[in-house]
């Protein structure tokens, strides 16, 4: 209870992530699953309201103010609460609104645009199963037989001023294509995941290091990291 969990100007260890999607919603409940392997996204279920909480701003307030928006707080209100622009609190209401769809699913009667709209707003299939009351393995089976599977999609690093070498991919719902191709053979590297103060560089470079001896050999390789502004994000 030493350390504040207030946040400020101040850099505090709490965990950066780099998240890509193609809806703020989507992009926004990926990041909360990389900085905590225990959240599962905005989860109205993890916090109680309390507006003093809303009003400063610590590592934990996203989930009051989710627990605030399932409460019925308008938007106007929790503006003036917490001071955070309009047009975030109204995707992240879309979020809380589609968790109250969802548990009102029978887990019988799921539809594949039930799960395709839950999917492409950023819901993980423990987050949908949490919500209608099933298991992540049946979300996941009724999920691969309407055949509802994310999209490899790339982003252009350098606003195609010039050829991009080192584009970043990333998986999305929001799609219908993939951007390249995969034809197999590759040895995935695992990168070291949320960066916080005190790690992640000395980590991402054995990752790099890993990844060019591979490449020595003559062995093909994908990269799978979320650290913003690190040695093989960059890489």
């Amino acid at each position: 209870n030493r350390v504040s969990t207030k946040i400020g100007s101040s850099m505090k260890s709490v965990g950066e992530v780099m998240s890509i999607g193609r809806s703020f919603e989507e992009a926004f409940q990926k990041a909360l699953r990389m900085v905590d392997e225990n959240v599962t996204g905005f989860d109205p279920n993890v916090e109680k309201v309390n507006e003093n909480e809303l009003r400063e701003p610590t590592d934990k307030r996203m989930f009051v103010l989710a627990a605030a928006l399932k409460q019925g707080y308008s938007i106007n209100n929790l503006y003036e609460l917490t001071k955070i622009d309009k047009w975030f609190l109204v995707k992240l209401k879309n979020i809380i609104d589609y968790y109250k769809v969802l548990e009102a699913v029978n887990p019988g009667l799921i539809t594949f645009d039930i799960i395709k709209k839950a999917k492409q707003i950023g819901f993980s299939d423990k987050q949908i199963a949490s919500a209608i009351k099933s298991t992540e393995l049946a979300v996941r089976k009724q999920r691969e037989e309407f055949k509802i599977t994310p999209v490899v999609k790339q982003i252009d690093t350098v606003a195609a001023e010039w050829p991009a070498s080192t584009n970043y991919l990333y998986l999305t719902y929001n799609g219908i294509t993939h951007d390249i191709n995969f034809p197999g053979d590759f040895i995935m590297v695992l990168g070291s995941s949320v960066y916080r103060i005190g790690s992640s560089v000395e980590f991402d470079w054995c990752a790099v290091g890993c990844l060019r001896e591979l490449r020595n050999q003559g062995k093909k390789t994908i990269m799978v990291n979320y650290n913003p502004e690190t040695v093989s994000t960059d890489y």
